[in-house]
């Protein structure tokens, strides 16, 4: 996640699940998700990015995909995301806008 120093970035990877998706032919990361969850009744997908020359290629959405397809034998009440620029993305595979945000607050919101 950008700006998160290193050290805080990997305690964040070992308490998560993490989905990746990788070039076929160099084997490098293309794209990458991070998913926090109970896996009983909630989970928050978050860190989600697509390298810069895979965007525009259906990566993404595939990506959002699959975490939703890991996540569903969960059967978990909710999986929660914010996004400020990417809402066509994760429209395509289901999620929807918070019926009543206004019920929701944080702590520590940075």
């Amino acid at each position: 996640a950008h700006g998160r120093p290193r050290e805080k970035q990997d305690r964040a990877i070992a308490g998560s699940l993490n989905v990746g998706a990788y070039h076929r032919e160099t084997g490098e990361m293309a794209a990458y998700a991070r998913v926090v969850t109970d896996y009983a009744t909630f989970a928050w997908l978050c860190d989600v990015y697509v390298d810069r020359p895979a965007r525009g290629t259906g990566l993404g959405t595939a990506l959002v995909a699959a975490v939703r397809d890991r996540l569903a034998p969960y059967g978990l009440r909710r999986i929660m995301l914010a996004t400020a620029d990417a809402h066509g993305v994760y429209e395509k595979v289901g999620f929807t806008p918070l019926q009543n945000p206004d019920k929701w607050m944080a702590l520590g919101q940075q």
